[in-house]
């Protein structure tokens, strides 16, 4: 028994393996993991800026959007007042192959407002992508909304698309977020500390399509990294935190894409 036993943890050391073995990082790589990498996530729409819809026959359709239907927040069907044609017409999800919607000002300002209220986020991350976003892209997806629904197809909000050859995230508009901690001092509330991180994404990497919740993240760790191996000798799941979600996939990406020359 005892020899078989260090015949294993050879076998171990020489793959480079261990049980629970953590990676300690230093301050500056904890700060640099702790940057948020994905775009924020817009639900509401703006009726006076156009909206530009490629159907999946390569048609192009411009206007304005009049009225979208939703499910869990998932866009399944909208309707247009074409540009060209002046009237409406009610597309499905089904249909449309991707999709550019524009950002309604009333929803681009409360989405400032709620990132200048963390605290954490005042010298670590860049408000430009709230404040300067116009319009959203999305793209056709056949998902189980919360793993549980029968497949259907939506349009979803892709928020990685500068880093999603291989895993692409889409939002999850009912999401939750985890809670932070604010001080009053009278009738003044101070900055929230800490809370504010989404609880759950929809996540696709090769022909599957999972929704990806914080309680699920270790679990799915090897699905999402497994395939590099470099990448998960620095970034081990039990050294790593669902906070850093967005860097993780961002520097998955860029070291996959790197070994591939």
């Amino acid at each position: 028994m005892m020899n078989f036993k260090l015949t294993a943890l050879t076998l171990m050391l020489v793959s480079g393996l261990s049980f629970g073995q953590k990676v300690k990082y230093s301050k500056e790589e904890i700060k640099e993991m702790d940057n948020y990498m994905f775009e924020e996530m817009f639900t509401g729409f703006s009726p006076k800026k156009e909206t530009r819809i490629l159907l999946k026959d390569a048609t192009n359709i411009q206007g304005t959007a009049r009225d979208v239907d939703r499910k869990k927040g998932q866009i399944y069907s909208i309707k247009v007042k074409s540009s060209s044609t002046g009237k409406d017409e009610t597309f499905k999800a089904e249909d449309i192959a991707e999709m550019y919607l524009p950002v309604s000002g009333f929803e681009k300002g409360m989405r400032t407002a709620n990132y200048f209220n963390k605290i954490n986020n005042w010298n670590s991350k860049s408000p430009s992508k709230i404040t300067s976003k116009d319009e959203v892209y999305l793209r056709n997806q056949t998902v189980s909304l919360k793993n549980k629904k029968a497949e259907k197809e939506y349009l979803m909000q892709l928020i990685n698309p500068d880093f999603s050859s291989i895993i692409e995230v889409y939002a999850d508009p009912v999401a939750s977020e985890t809670t932070g901690v604010s001080f009053s001092m009278g009738p003044i509330s101070s900055p929230q500390v800490g809370g504010g991180v989404t609880k759950s994404f929809y996540v696709r990497k090769g022909d599957r399509v999972i929704w990806l919740k914080k309680a699920d993240f270790e679990e799915n760790y090897n699905f999402l990294f497994g395939d590099n191996k470099e990448f998960m000798a620095k970034f081990p799941a039990e050294s790593v935190k669902w906070e850093y979600f967005s860097w993780l996939v961002f520097q998955y990406t860029k070291m996959t894409e790197e070994a591939a020359g």
